[in-house]
């Protein structure tokens, strides 16, 4: 069986995190599958979703991470082409990806204790942001 839940949320852009874990433990929960995987995925190519600690050092941490390796100071050549200013943001995005798969059992998530899954804002701008949800398993 698959099903299929989408999470919507506003951003304020570059730098924000979104804690995703309830919406995808809160989907498992609800689903009619007991064991199988749950993919999140971010439909566009200035987001993306990984797992992370989601605590106040991380929250920091992680933009200036981001900042450190794609700086939002440099002319890209993305910008030459769109004048979006959001060159940046694009290349963030493929470093992380748009998505992540959890496997679960006994409709329990197999996270870490300290592992959370995450949506990483990498915009130059606030956005209305939908992240899909996507259970594949067997009752």
């Amino acid at each position: 069986m698959v099903e299929t839940h989408v999470v919507k949320f506003k951003t304020k852009g570059a730098g924000a995190i979104v804690d995703l874990t309830l919406e995808m433990k809160e989907a498992v929960a609800n689903s009619a599958a007991v064991s199988g995987t749950i993919t999140a995925f971010v439909p566009g190519s200035t987001g993306g979703i990984t797992s992370m600690e989601y605590e106040p050092g991380l929250l920091k941490d992680v933009p200036a991470l981001m900042e450190h390796l794609v700086s939002s100071q440099q002319a890209y050549e993305h910008d030459k082409t769109w004048h979006d200013g959001n060159g940046f943001s694009h290349l963030r995005s493929t470093l992380i990806g748009p998505d992540i798969t959890v496997p679960f059992s006994q409709k329990s998530l197999y996270l870490g204790e300290w592992q959370q899954i995450v949506f990483l804002e990498f915009d130059n701008r606030a956005r209305d942001r939908e992240v899909i949800l996507q259970i594949m398993g067997e009752a």
